[in-house]
């Protein structure tokens, strides 16, 4: 146990070293401990121990990525060589808990590490939504703070909710996406959004900031309400594994280029309807795990490791995430890390 936990806290420090030298805006002056962070995500949705606090349930899989002409105009990253990029990928459902079921209008995640040459890698988490639940680390942390549930009745206090969501509205931004949507049919028939700024910087040194989205090449598929209940609560992983069987599985990488005046620092403002949208390349996914185990159980997705070429917007939500995600992996790997 205490060999364990030593190569817990090394990972833990070394996760914290990475992240300390990606490209990571300024954090906010006002910053919130990442552990009472973490602890809040555990007080609210449940400590479910060595799995990640957030997504839970997910599943490895692993896949290439082809950057396209119209890319490197955009960017210099080296993902956008035009050459296969091996890509580690992880799908999950939304929170905490590793047994959420499937057929419910609930978050899916898509993570992806794009393994580049020289050792550089692009980390990234896309949701499906177009905004986060939060525009900053303090809202996050107010938001899970009124939704703790009460220890005696188990249930959160509806007065706080409300005084809550009424001083935040733009926290339900979220959920009322996910309720306009049917349950989605699979992993690989969904939108992922990576609902944060990112600036591109092309070889002359000209940058273009937007928010890219990933786009089933298939096309969006949905369930409705008497085909999700069919379905039962645990379909998406012999799902995607049969998708990716037969080939059918991938995704355009899209960017929305934003213009002058738009918000790109704010991870609950999407971009304006109509914005240009530039295919950057196409991700397939060419395999899945067939355990729990896989070369993401692991991993920690920081989405500011970005290779050159790609720099992080103003976003508070960006600065805030490594250290939090550094705690829960130090968490995770001392319980014993799982997945599925």
């Amino acid at each position: 146990m205490k060999t364990l936990v030593l190569s817990a806290l090394a990972t833990a420090i070394s996760l914290l070293t990475v992240a300390a030298n990606a490209q990571t805006p300024p954090a906010t002056p006002a910053s919130v401990d990442p552990s009472a962070l973490v602890d809040q995500f555990e007080a609210t949705s449940g400590k479910f121990e060595g799995y990640r606090r957030s997504g839970a349930k997910g599943i490895c899989a692993a896949g290439e990525f082809i950057g396209t002409k119209e890319a490197r105009a955009l960017s210099r990253a080296s993902a956008f060589s035009g050459k296969p990029v091996p890509v580690v990928v992880r799908f999950s459902v939304g929170g905490a808990n590793p047994k959420a079921v499937d057929n419910t209008k609930t978050q899916r995640n898509l993570a992806l590490q794009f393994n580049l040459p020289k050792g550089e890698q692009w980390q990234m988490g896309n949701i499906s939504a177009p905004v986060f639940g939060a525009s900053s680390p303090q809202q996050l942390l107010g938001l899970l703070v009124s939704r703790q549930p009460d220890p005696t009745t188990k249930q959160a206090d509806p007065e706080k909710i409300k005084a809550f969501n009424e001083a935040n509205p733009e926290v339900l931004l979220q959920g009322k996406h996910f309720a306009s949507q049917p349950v989605p049919a699979s992993f690989a028939s969904v939108n992922y959004w990576g609902v944060h700024g990112f600036g591109f910087v092309n070889a002359k040194g000209a940058k273009q900031f937007g928010k890219w989205i990933f786009e089933p090449v298939a096309g969006l598929q949905g369930l409705t309400d008497e085909e999700a209940k069919a379905k039962g609560t645990s379909f998406l992983f012999e799902d995607l594994r049969q998708r990716v069987k037969e080939g059918a599985v991938a995704f355009n990488f899209n960017l929305e280029l934003a213009q002058p005046g738009d918000k790109i620092d704010s991870a609950t403002v999407p971009l304006p309807e109509g914005r240009k949208k530039v295919t950057l390349g196409t991700l397939k996914v060419t395999s899945v795990s067939e355990d729990g185990g896989g070369p993401c159980l692991t991993t920690t997705y920081i989405p500011t490791i970005l290779p050159k070429g790609v720099e992080a917007s103003a976003d508070p939500m960006l600065a805030a995430r490594a250290a939090p995600y550094a705690v829960s992996l130090g968490r995770r790997l001392t319980e014993g890390a799982k997945q599925q």
